[in-house]
């Protein structure tokens, strides 16, 4: 009997049983290994632009206490979300392009999977409430001290971690209960929940489904809410007969629709290029999908640095100072 053949089938079998592995390896960017050192320059410098225009947001909003107000409470949860979405991903990336560090325990590629979520989760929940705030504040501006108190953003805010806890929780448990092949490379720089998935020897469907149902129905919801508040506010708006008032009322959506615009389209992009865009170079995948973690946390508070006069005011304030 020919020996190859039965050769084959064992090594076949050995690379479909299931096993419990203690260590994945994340492979960075597959094809650009050679320039991990030149692509972490712009990764790292991003990253610490996006810390410190974030930081300095937080400082003098706590520093001032003419900004105690719902308004910048919800840019405090903001720069709160955009500081945890690249943390969790960033600095690994970092050590697999500085040091070739790709070892992540599964316990640990889990607990960043369900980090990174969640907070993009949160997220997409502050910027709802950032158009709630921005509809009330030009519909029906006489009764915002009423309607939107600091107690009451505090409180949609610990609805929204609530939430992202909810329906991020289930991903990272199902994946834990999976047995994974005997390949424990992710091509990738962080844990996202399909290229984790996918190498699971049984049946994903349900993680799949799931996902993909979460995605949709909680930031599909999420952004026909913000739809509606900025179209009943652009109704309210081409209603001001007063120029002024006019561009002021314009001026104040500005930076909320450049965040949000910038924040959900790279989010369904990375959604939907995870699930269907095999078509789509790995690399450029990989780099784009990281520009979801790295450009809004960065461009934020530069936004809202420029747009909000208030706010402006006082972050040159305290860098004159220094």
């Amino acid at each position: 009997m020919d020996p190859d053949p039965l050769i084959n089938h064992l090594m076949v079998d050995f690379s479909l049983t299931p096993s419990d592995p203690s260590t994945f390896i994340l492979n960075g960017i597959p094809g650009l290994e050679a320039a991990h050192i030149w692509i972490s320059i712009p990764f790292s410098m991003f990253y610490i632009i996006g810390l410190f225009g974030n930081f300095m947001l937080l400082f003098v909003v706590g520093k001032e206490k003419t900004l105690h107000k719902p308004m910048y409470l919800l840019l405090c949860m903001l720069a709160l979300t955009d500081i945890g979405t690249s943390t969790s991903v960033v600095p690994k990336a970092l050590f697999i392009f500085w040091f070739n560090f790709k070892g992540i325990t599964v316990a640990g590629c889990l607990t960043q999977m369900f980090f990174l979520h969640a907070v993009s989760i949160m997220q997409s929940a502050v910027l709802v409430t950032m158009a709630f705030d921005r509809y009330v504040a030009i519909c029906n501006p006489l009764r915002y001290a009423t309607i939107l108190t600091n107690a009451r953003i505090a409180k949609l805010g610990l609805l929204g971690l609530i939430r992202a806890v909810f329906f991020i929780l289930p991903l990272p448990l199902l994946l834990s209960r999976q047995p994974f092949c005997a390949n424990y490379i992710i091509p990738h720089t962080y844990c996202e929940h399909i290229a984790v998935a996918k190498m699971s020897c049984e049946d994903t469907t349900v993680n799949r489904t799931f996902s993909l149902v979460m995605a949709f129905l909680v930031i599909g919801s999420d952004l026909t809410l913000v739809a509606l508040s900025y179209g009943l506010i652009i109704r309210a708006v081409l209603k001001i007969s007063s120029k002024k008032a006019y561009l002021k009322a314009l001026n104040t959506c500005t930076a909320h629709i450049c965040v949000m615009m910038t924040s959900f389209t790279l989010f369904f992009f990375s959604t939907l290029t995870h699930r269907y865009g095999q078509r789509i170079t790995p690399h450029v995948h990989i780099i784009l999908a990281n520009f979801f973690f790295l450009i809004p946390p960065m461009l934020n508070p530069i936004i809202y640095g420029v747009k909000t006069k208030e706010l402006r005011d006082k972050v040159i304030k305290y860098i004159c100072r220094r």
